[in-house]
């Protein structure tokens, strides 16, 4: 239990209280809702203010967990022959921080993400506040087939941070919200600039991963093939065990490796039919 608690991170009730009362005060609210989300925990503890904004408490412990994840991580990447390209932080302000501007620089590309607020550091817990998104549903909580309509928007969405330059990190079902019909990513991860074309691979590999269970192998690889090529798909396959053994993905991977693997010897020499504009138009700014 005491294990459990140590990687979960929990913080005490009167940190909490603390964290609340500053935020209330920095907003002008004299009078503040708290609601704790109903998630499984790991890097931060989530909670609601006033149905308007989400607040994510990262305590040193949240920090520490999220360096030995990093390194189980990193681990792995070496086992599917690339270097580790996954990055630690030394703070818990510097999660938050990081979380921040990698949600602006995904909305300055056009990419839908919620509004971020501001990153502050309260008795040395780091704390992300931004935009509350309500009434969402992860992807993978939608019916077959509005998932299987989605996919390539994923995908081209997706292609909008690699086109830039970037890379999400950590692409799982339940970083894909979906509002009112539109797609929004969250939970972006740290990843090392110079290992971009790796990283970018293990993104698409991710992104399939988690499409599989939910729309099968053949959709999932057509989705992807709407807006990269063969070759990518094929970098992407050689990090799908790495992902497989991950806890928070289950998926068939012999059944997309194979898939890949079909579609790229019947079309080597490119993806088919794209969505116009590498994205397409699937992206555009977060309601507010």
């Amino acid at each position: 239990m005491e294990l459990r608690r140590l990687v979960r991170g929990r913080i005490d009730w009167p940190d909490i209280e603390r964290v609340v009362a500053e935020l209330a005060e920095r907003y002008g609210r004299e009078e503040v809702h708290v609601r704790f989300l109903d998630a499984d925990n790991w890097l931060s503890t989530p909670m609601v203010l006033d149905d308007d904004l989400f607040v994510k408490v990262i305590t040193r412990q949240n920090t520490l967990v999220h360096a030995l994840f990093t390194t189980g991580r990193n681990l792995g990447a070496f086992s599917s022959g690339t270097e580790g390209f996954f990055e630690r932080f030394e703070t818990p302000y510097e999660m938050a921080r990081h979380e921040l501007e990698a949600t602006e620089r995904m909305r300055e590309l056009g990419v839908n993400a919620p509004e971020p607020i501001e990153a502050v550091e309260i008795d040395g817990m780091g704390v992300l506040v931004s935009e509350y998104l309500p009434e969402f549903r992860p992807l993978d909580e939608l019916d077959e087939e509005r998932e299987r309509e989605l996919a390539p928007e994923l995908f081209a969405a997706l292609s909008v941070l690699h086109d830039a330059g970037l890379a999400h990190g950590d692409l799982r079902a339940e970083n894909v919200l979906i509002l009112d019909g539109v797609l929004h990513f969250i939970d972006a991860t740290n990843v090392d600039g110079e290992a971009r074309e790796d990283a970018r691979a293990y993104d698409l590999a991710s992104a399939l991963a988690s499409l599989e269970p939910l729309i099968g192998s053949r959709r999932a690889v057509e989705a992807a093939l709407s807006v990269y090529t063969p070759e990518e798909l094929l970098s992407a396959r050689r990090f799908l065990d790495f992902v497989s053994i991950r806890p928070d993905h289950d998926f068939d991977a012999t059944g997309l490796k194979g898939e890949i693997e079909k579609r790229a010897t019947a079309d080597p020499g490119g993806a088919g039919e794209r969505f116009e504009g590498r994205g397409g138009d699937t992206t555009g700014t977060p309601p507010q």
